[in-house]
């Protein structure tokens, strides 16, 4: 009877209504891969999302959710630990695997297991079942868990029952992460995006081809909508509808230019809603800053699990005070190739990136961009011509500035920079000392390792994969060049095998 009263505390709290309900929910996280606040809930034009809309209008929408990393694995690492990956050697791209996480840290998972959760990886609802983990530690999928010989993370896969509860089911809705399906999708959606009302970021030139890949990838949040509205329809038919809070959120931002990878708002800042009929009061829209390991510790409070002291975000729905962040740190660190290092603060009101390496431009040249972003490609001819400017020509400069500091109330897209500018300067240092703040409160192993790192190269096949589509597919190429979205992964089938394994070279 003690728990049960704790409980109705809980959900008596803000966010949430219901009071006498003194079962625990069962907790769905969806995770759209690599896609910024392109819903229409959230007033991207041309896109159609019904069904994140009515979740929306039904619940909670959170304006200024982030991530602590712009690139998936550091961020679900993140994520699935419940504070920075800098802390536990989870902040490269792709690193790690074979390495069971440092004491004290474990997956939060392993507490929900603890408190009685059944927990559920993927859906078979979604295309290609949502079952990635993608982790920088050492996993599986299911099975059981200690940290040393067992690293099971789940109980089962994809379906859930009544039986089940309470259960945590984590999703991935893979569709929006570029793939070869892109164009298929697009060719089979029955009211496929409009090239014309699309609205392309000024750091984008706009283009034909431009534009057909920005609708394509509309097309796919569309479809990915339509996967959200059958999980909602299938828990409404089990009857698990009422005693069910689902959370929204994408892995990182857009997988676009200045998107996925990098620390600007198009980067970081990502949608949020949260769900519930019953659960979850309707309507709110929430304008306070939050990241997604305060996911991690409301999930483990309202399961009533151990919360460890290592988490660093806090409860933000269930409870009678939730607790909002000043400011959202991101980090930047190995992606692929590339070796970079960058942090950012970012408040309400302004935006700080810290570049430790600003001799990496933007355009980094990395293979796995080349292959995946067709705007890259007209961007850079149209430079070689002369014919680019303003934002366009900024983002394709041979460096990076230091710092960067932006207005976000004015200028919301980040175009002026404001570092160097006298009249910011109090706001400069200001953001200077949160972030110096946070390292001295904080081992940022991403930062102890500068200088001394060399990329994994884990992912070799795509610096592969160019080369050899370079040579024995050169008519390939020209097309890519040319801007046309393409089914980049069967060039696989050209990659050069011959290339030269990793050098230890930290030469970008």
């Amino acid at each position: 009877m003690k728990y049960a009263l704790i409980f109705t505390a809980l959900l008596a709290g803000a966010g949430l209504c219901r009071a006498d309900k003194a079962d625990r929910p069962n907790i769905i996280w969806l995770m759209s891969e690599d896609m910024g606040l392109d819903l229409e809930c959230y007033g991207m034009p041309a896109v159609k999302t019904p069904n994140l809309n009515k979740m929306a209008e039904e619940g909670m929408l959170f304006k200024r959710a982030y991530v602590a990393n712009p690139i998936c694995s550091p961020s679900r690492s993140s994520m699935m630990v419940g504070c920075s990956q800098t802390l536990f050697d989870a902040q490269h791209h792709r690193s790690n695997r074979d390495k069971p996480i440092p004491e004290p840290y474990k997956p939060f998972t392993v507490f929900l297991r603890d408190a009685g959760y059944t927990c559920i990886l993927g859906s078979e609802y979604v295309y290609s079942y949502g079952q990635k983990i993608d982790c920088n530690f050492k996993t599986e999928p299911t099975g059981p868990y200690d940290g040393v010989e067992n690293f099971g993370l789940f109980d089962k896969l994809n379906v859930i029952t009544p039986e089940d509860q309470p259960f945590f089911q984590q999703i991935q809705h893979k569709v929006t992460h570029r793939g070869d399906w892109w164009n298929k999708i697009r060719s089979e959606s029955e009211h496929p995006v409009s090239v014309e009302d699309v609205v392309l970021p000024p750091w984008i030139t706009d283009t034909p081809e431009t534009r057909y890949d920005w609708a394509a990838y509309l097309d796919t949040v569309e479809y990915m909508d339509n996967e959200v509205g059958i999980i909602l329809e299938d828990l409404k038919t089990k009857g698990l509808d009422q005693n069910t809070i689902v959370v929204f959120i994408a892995d990182n931002g857009r997988c676009n230019l200045r998107g996925k990878g990098y620390l600007h708002e198009s980067g970081t800042h990502i949608p949020m809603i949260v769900w519930g009929p019953g659960l979850i009061e309707p309507g709110q829209v929430i304008e306070d800053i939050v990241m997604t390991t305060d996911i991690t510790a409301t999930i483990l409070k309202l399961a009533g699990a151990e919360m460890p002291d290592y988490l660093d975000g806090n409860p933000i729905f269930g409870v009678e005070n939730p607790v909002y962040r000043e400011y959202a740190r991101s980090a930047r660190d190995i992606w692929d190739e590339i070796d970079e290092c960058s942090r950012s603060i970012t408040t309400r009101k302004f935006s700080y990136i810290k570049n430790l390496m600003p001799e990496v431009p933007w355009d980094a040249h990395q293979a796995y961009l080349d292959l995946n972003r067709p705007a890259i490609h007209v961007m850079r001819k149209l430079k070689a011509e002369g014919k680019l400017s303003g934002a366009q020509l900024a983002y394709m400069a041979d460096s990076k500035p230091p710092e960067e500091l932006y207005d976000l109330e004015k200028d919301p897209d980040q175009l002026n920079n404001l570092a160097t500018n006298p009249e910011y300067a109090e706001v400069l240092q200001h953001m200077r000392t949160y972030e110096e703040q946070w390292e001295s409160a904080n081992h940022d192993m991403g930062l102890a390792d500068l200088g001394k790192r060399v990329p994994e190269m884990t992912m070799e096949w795509a610096a592969q994969t160019e080369a050899g589509v370079k040579k024995r597919a050169p008519d390939l190429w020209k097309r890519l060049e040319a801007g046309e979205l393409m089914e980049t992964q069967q060039f696989k089938k050209y990659r050069d095998d011959r290339q030269p394994k990793n050098k230890k070279s930290k030469t970008k």
